[in-house]
């Protein structure tokens, strides 16, 4: 269940009980007239089933609340209601299923943002992953994967293929661009200068056989980028957070953008184009396989998502 608050105006009030009234999805209705100060209006709270959230949210958004109120959405983790049953039992599907769209339109919108935050944990994955590749080892690379940050701004490219929208491609793109940009220009700082102290030699990228994989992109690095930018696309969608540590740990970007880093800095210059083609490749898989996967799931819910009237409401009771 979700659960949404509005402030209305006095005059859209009527209008937004009558929502909550008619729809059947729809429980534990409180309102509270001239209860909120900032912005002055109205307070109405409810319950809604995931799977009806769309069509509930799209009618309030029709009624210019984002302007004049304010509608504000949270994930309950704990319902205990024979009404709420009720309702969950009368919406289609079921709610891991469910897409809440504006929900994912502001989710991917906060992952195009180039932040410190952003830029530290892609810099600091990077360095992690250059480490694993000197030293040979995959848990570091494995670490490294956990650690990276990236999926957000390619699951925002693939929201913005699906909607048309080159403002948030555009955004989400340029995140990608600056952050590898920055993360492997501090690592191969970081490089060069453990060079120069003598900590690292070119012979370390010679032979580690455990980690190689990263300068062997092939046909199976796309198959496992396709199978996680849809298993990435799921967990964002359904609300299970923890499956995206699966997909950040499947694909072999910053491994790739560590491994250029440390390329560049020993001058094992083969390995460079070959990183960077394990990230092209990397990348190209989730945003196909992640646009298709939204593509699928927008079908799918616009051909059975709920809109029911009071009458279908009549007969459910």
């Amino acid at each position: 269940m979700l659960h949404v608050r509005v402030i209305s105006p006095a005059v859209s009030t009527d209008e937004v009980l009558r929502i909550a009234d008619d729809h059947p999805a729809i429980v534990n209705v409180i309102k509270m007239l001239g209860a909120a100060h900032a912005p002055k209006g109205d307070f109405v709270e409810f319950d809604v089933a995931r799977e009806a959230a769309n069509g509930v949210l799209d009618q309030l958004s029709a009624l210019g609340l984002k302007d004049t109120g304010a509608i504000t959405v949270e994930q309950l983790d704990l319902s205990i209601s024979t009404a709420s049953e009720v309702a969950e039992e009368v919406a289609p599907g079921d709610p891991d299923d469910a897409v809440v769209w504006k929900e994912l339109a502001a989710r991917t919108a906060t992952d195009t943002r180039v932040t410190w935050g952003f830029l530290a944990f892609l810099a600091l994955a990077t360095q992690i992953a250059a480490i694993g590749a000197l030293l040979d080892q995959p848990i570091l690379i494995v670490g490294a994967m956990v650690l990276g940050p990236e999926f957000g701004p390619v699951a925002a490219i693939c929201f913005g293929l699906l909607r048309g929208d080159r403002r948030l491609i555009g955004a989400a793109v340029r995140a990608l661009v600056i952050g590898f940009t920055v993360a492997i220009a501090i690592t191969l700082a970081c490089t060069s200068v453990s060079r120069l102290l003598g900590w690292i030699t070119p012979g370390m990228l010679d032979d580690r056989p455990l980690t190689d994989f990263i300068i062997h992109p092939d046909k199976w690095s796309f198959i496992v980028a396709v199978l996680a930018g849809v298993a990435g696309i799921l967990s964002l969608t359904a609300g299970k957070s923890s499956a995206l540590i699966g997909v950040f740990i499947s694909v072999t970007t910053v491994p790739a953008a560590g491994n250029i880093a440390v390329a560049v800095a020993l001058a094992h210059w083969h390995e460079v184009g070959a990183s960077f083609e394990q990230l092209g490749i990397n990348l190209a898989g989730m945003l196909i396989a992640g646009t298709l996967t939204l593509l699928v799931q927008r079908t799918l819910w616009a051909r059975y998502g709920m809109h029911m009237s009071p009458a279908s409401r009549n007969k459910t009771a």
